[in-house]
């Protein structure tokens, strides 16, 4: 088991702490409900430091990553951020959905899942040595760093407390940012659906810097209240919405994979099924009353079963239940279903996601 190099500060906040992706990270400090809340309306800190960070960098880093994933770099420049994915090359699943940050020409950091840092890491030397047309190393940082998320309508302005010059960066854009006498970089990215931000924090810096950020009104948050802000959100989780046996086309993400780009690792098995069209597709369902469908749930349509729940909860916001399920194509915003709570129907409607937008 993994530790944050923050895992001490959590503790002292009287963090509870469980495992994610081989790491013990804080689930939550004084309760999911309120920490979800603090997010949507004021500011949270998250430590997201269990995500893996890959420094990709050389003349061929660029060629590299334009082949072994689905988005088109061309699409963005040095300074902006990219989310993608990386499929199986035998037949299209996700293997990882991840974050490309575009530091400088030839220069990335790559963030993907926890438990995916490794088989990325293998994935992206193949693709090196294969199509990178150039030198290209890729180094494992994780352990160099800590990710903080800052997250909420007013991350900004509380951030502009600790970090004046750096609290405006653009949604989805890269930019170095001086910690302490160190590197690290700020990014407009975060998974909660909230305006916010990321940094990259060199591991000697990061208590001092998470200590400045709580005492500017940023609540501690633990990752069960980013699970039920990503969920409103409508956003993917791995292992749930996203891994083996589930495509792109099948979680209703087709705008990340560029087929206009040239080839890509997973392109031949994914066109294949994008001509004979999806046999599943994700779909938001809003139940009635406060009943929490669970992942596994049955989803009916007039009685009969047309697919499952990969993710449910209980929604904060909406104060009823809430779920993703990959559901029979013919299933449309609109319809009325029953979700199989353990042997209890309860009533729902599919719905446009996101469940909550901002």
């Amino acid at each position: 088991m993994r530790h944050s190099p923050l895992d001490a500060r959590h503790r002292a906040l009287g963090a509870r702490m469980a495992e994610f992706g081989g790491w013990e990270m804080p689930i939550q400090y004084t309760g999911v409900l309120e920490e979800h809340r603090a997010c949507r309306s004021g500011a949270v800190v998250f430590d997201v430091s269990h995500l893996g960070s890959l420094h990709v960098h050389g003349a061929g880093a660029f060629a590299t990553l334009q082949w072994a994933l689905t988005n088109d770099l061309d699409r963005v420049a040095p300074g902006r951020a990219q989310y993608t994915h990386l499929l199986d090359p035998d037949d299209a699943h996700v293997v990882d959905d991840l974050i490309v940050w575009w530091t400088a020409p030839g220069d990335f950091i790559v963030m993907p899942n926890a438990s995916n840092t490794g088989p990325l890491v293998s994935a992206l030397d193949d693709a090196a040595a294969a199509h990178g047309g150039g030198e290209c190393t890729v180094t494992d940082i994780t352990s160099e760093r800590v990710v903080l998320a800052v997250q909420g309508p007013e991350a900004r302005v509380r951030l502009a407390t600790v970090a004046p010059d750096h609290a405006q960066v653009g949604r989805f854009r890269v930019a170095p940012m001086d910690v302490d006498g160190e590197r690290g970089w700020i990014a407009g990215t975060g998974y909660t659906g909230e305006d916010g931000v990321e940094l990259h924090v060199p591991v000697a810096a990061a208590d001092a810097w998470w200590q400045r950020l709580v005492a500017a009104g940023i609540t501690p948050a633990g990752l069960g209240a980013r699970d039920t802000l990503r969920l409103e959100a409508g956003l993917p989780l791995h292992g749930h919405e996203l891994g083996p046996g589930i495509t792109p086309l099948q979680a209703g993400l087709g705008w990340v994979v560029r087929f206009d780009k040239g080839d890509f690792r997973g392109r031949g098995p994914l066109e294949a099924e994008q001509a004979r069209g999806v046999a599943r597709r994700l779909r938001g369902v809003v139940t009635e009353g406060r009943q929490v469908p669970r992942e596994g749930h049955t989803v009916l349509r007039s009685g009969a079963p047309v697919g499952t729940v990969s993710s449910g909860n209980f929604s904060p916001f909406l104060e009823r239940g809430i779920a993703l399920a990959f559901v029979a194509p013919d299933v449309v915003p609109g319809d009325d279903v029953t979700i199989d709570v353990r042997g209890r129907p309860v009533a729902g409607e599919v719905v446009e996601l996101p469940f909550v937008g901002r």
